[in-house]
């Protein structure tokens, strides 16, 4: 039975022999969700639901990363998520993953759907009318926050946490202000942050942040994680993070 459509390719994950089903044009996943299934801390027989969930590419690292009881995602976008659930098929990993189309703003959704241990998200970066907009309605509505308000996917993200439960989000430096009031806004307390950078003469790119529901107040800043090192090749951490399998 073939699981890939035409214009879709199969990605080899480089990870307990997964792979993903992706579009040879158009939105693919990047390094921000592969730095984000790393960073985010999954326990043994922990539920987790990841949040603007693409084309399953966190659920599925996830799932070969960690012991999760459970690993959901939620993407509002139909295409994606069905080919999410292709790609879910193709591992025969249905026993563990589940992929749900649908959007964070439905509360009926959520609550049908129970809370959970952890949460991560790999959200929209860009607020509306910040940038170029793509043509395609699917890359806008993946890079643009079009569908989904940091602010919206923050409160979703409370309510389908656990009590002490953890969030996990990687996001744009320029929008840390946001991100720390409005998880606070919600009592999702800020508990680690991470910069990532291209190389140890740029500035950020990427930050990643963890926040417990209704946790105490304490924050920790990470040493930062750099792509390259200084001669431009891959840093030993991001070896590590993808598998060694970088040169």
């Amino acid at each position: 039975m073939s699981y890939v459509k035409p214009g879709e390719t199969v990605e080899d994950l480089n990870l307990q022999g997964l792979r993903i089903i992706q579009k040879e044009k158009g939105f693919r996943f990047g390094a921000d969700a592969v730095l984000l299934s790393d960073f985010a801390q999954v326990r043994n027989k922990d539920r987790v639901m990841d949040f603007c969930s693409g084309t399953g590419i966190i659920p599925i690292l996830l799932y070969g990363k960690t012991k999760a009881g459970e690993i959901h995602g939620l993407e509002i976008q139909e295409e994606f998520a069905e080919m999410a659930e292709r790609s879910i098929r193709l591992n025969g990993i249905e026993d563990k993953v589940k992929m749900h189309q649908g959007d964070v703003k439905d509360w009926d959704l959520l609550k049908t759907l129970g809370h959970f241990h952890v949460v991560t998200a790999n959200p929209p970066y860009k607020k509306v009318n910040s940038g170029i907009l793509n043509e395609e309605d699917a890359l806008t509505i993946a890079r643009h926050e079009v569908s989904v308000t940091l602010e919206e996917l923050i409160e979703a993200s409370r309510k389908a946490l656990k009590d002490q439960g953890r969030f996990y989000m990687i996001h744009r430096p320029e929008r840390l202000a946001d991100l720390i009031s409005l998880m606070r806004k919600y009592k999702i307390e800020p508990k680690r942050i991470r910069m990532v950078y291209p190389n140890t003469k740029k500035a950020p790119t990427m930050v990643l942040i963890e926040g417990v529901r209704d946790g105490g107040a304490f924050l920790k800043v990470e040493a930062p994680l750099f792509i390259y090192d200084d001669e431009g090749n891959y840093s030993d951490e991001i070896r590590r993070i993808y598998g060694d399998e970088r040169r």
